[in-house]
C-alpha cells in the first residue's frame, strides 16, 4: 500500500494521494495556521476505523445471508492530555437496519470485525480501550 501527502503551501493544507489514485484534503485547525478546510489527520484516523468496521459488519452479514439493508457507525473518541496524543479510547455505535436480523448474528459480526478482520481497530487498540454497542432497525 502505497500514499503521499503533500503540503500545499498554504497554511496548514495537505492532499494525500494514495496508490488507488485517489486523494484526500486535510487541513489543521486555524489555531495551529490551518484555515480550517478540510478535516484533520486524526479525524481521518477515526474515519478509516468506522469505515473498516463498517465494511467489515456489511460483509460479514452478506455473507451468512442475513437481509442486511443499512449499516451505519458513530464513532466517540478520548485522546490522551499529553503528547502525542494518541487514541486512549473509542466507542463505536452500530446502526444495523435489515429485515428480522437476529442480534446474536449482528453482535457476532461485530465482535468478529473488532476481534479479527479489521486492521484499523487492531492498530488502534494498541493504545485505546475499543467498545461498541448496537441497535437494530427493522426495515
Amino acid at each position: 500500500m502505497d500514499c503521499k501527502v503533500k503540503w500545499t503551501g498554504d497554511g496548514m493544507s495537505f492532499i494525500a494521494e494514495t496508490g488507488t489514485n485517489h486523494t484526500v484534503v486535510m487541513d489543521g485547525a486555524i489555531e495551529a495556521g490551518g484555515r480550517n478546510l478540510a478535516p484533520r489527520p486524526l479525524e481521518l484516523m477515526l474515519a478509516g476505523a468506522g469505515g473498516c468496521a463498517a465494511f467489515d459488519v456489511v460483509l460479514i452479514l452478506k455473507k451468512g445471508r442475513h437481509a442486511v439493508k443499512g449499516v451505519e457507525v458513530s464513532l466517540q473518541a478520548e485522546r490522551a492530555d499529553v503528547e502525542p496524543r494518541v487514541f486512549t479510547r473509542i466507542h463505536f455505535h452500530f446502526r444495523v437496519t435489515g429485515k428480522q436480523l437476529k442480534s446474536e448474528a449482528v453482535a457476532r459480526a461485530i465482535e468478529l470485525s473488532k476481534d479479527k478482520y479489521c486492521s484499523a481497530t487492531s492498530m488502534l487498540g494498541k493504545t485505546a480501550e475499543i467498545t461498541h454497542d448496537f441497535e437494530i432497525i427493522e426495515d
